[in-house]
């Protein structure tokens, strides 16, 4: 059977994974795209069904699949061209808890795109544990497009300050910060939490009372700073590469 209206109470719900709030109700959230729809099936995250505009029927990969026409479908979607598939997946549900290795901690980054940028480089570069503090929803759509897949591999842990201090309570935290030290010459230990705080904002006062260490990118005169994706992303690599013997 196929779906035709917008007005369907499935299609509300899926459209509802749009929101924080729907999301958080349902405990899903909502991917699009024939290559992220394919690498989750091959991720350890669960599928609860696949969504499919009538033109894609013969697409399943064996799962549960509800076919949609084309205004139901663009109306689940938050892409501007939508490619026919897509699927509901459970959040993975993480208990804050204490590193195993070094991670990344996310200071009231809010913008989506930036969050789902900096979990793509975070499980390129081993920081697979990620404590998000009023930081943008990881789960989000413009989120999970950003990551590339990274939020089906990275342990996200979403908590108050409180909470995540709590969890790296034995953990030197360093943290972003312009008036740093400068990150080419810092020697790392072994084991730390690297913090990124909010883009215009910069560190909450609790994580800039907290951090053990700030460090800095040295820039040019006529730059004031950099993005913060790119920014976390430099700072990941070189502080895994200069770590204290």
């Amino acid at each position: 059977m196929v779906i035709l209206s917008k007005n369907n109470p499935l299609v509300k719900e899926l459209v509802s994974l749009g929101d924080k709030k729907g999301r958080r109700e349902r405990g899903t959230f909502l991917l699009e795209g024939e290559k992220t729809v394919r690498e989750c099936v091959d991720s350890p995250l669960e599928i609860v069904r696949l969504i499919v505009r009538e033109d894609y029927a013969g697409v399943t990969y064996g799962y549960p699949a509800v076919m949609l026409g084309g205004d139901a479908f663009r109306a689940i979607c938050d892409a501007k061209t939508p490619q026919g598939i897509a699927a509901e997946v459970k959040i993975p549900a993480f208990e804050i808890a204490p590193p195993q290795k070094s991670c990344l901690v996310l200071d009231g980054v809010s913008d989506p795109s930036n969050v789902g940028a900096i979990l793509r480089t975070a499980v390129a570069a081993g920081y697979e544990e990620v404590y998000c503090i009023s930081a943008a929803d990881p789960f989000s759509p413009k989120c999970v497009r950003a990551s590339m897949s990274a939020v089906f591999y990275a342990k996200i842990m979403q908590g108050t300050h409180e909470e995540v201090l709590s969890a790296l309570r034995s953990v030197p935290l360093i943290a972003a910060d312009m008036g740093g030290e400068n990150v080419f010459s810092f020697r790392a230990p072994e084991k730390f939490a690297l913090v990124i705080g909010n883009e215009g904002q910069g560190l909450s006062e609790v994580m800039r009372k907290r951090a053990d260490r700030t460090v800095a990118i040295p820039m040019g005169k006529h730059t004031e700073s950099l993005n913060a994706a790119v920014a976390a992303g430099i700072l990941m690599y070189e502080l895994k590469k200069k770590i204290k013997e």
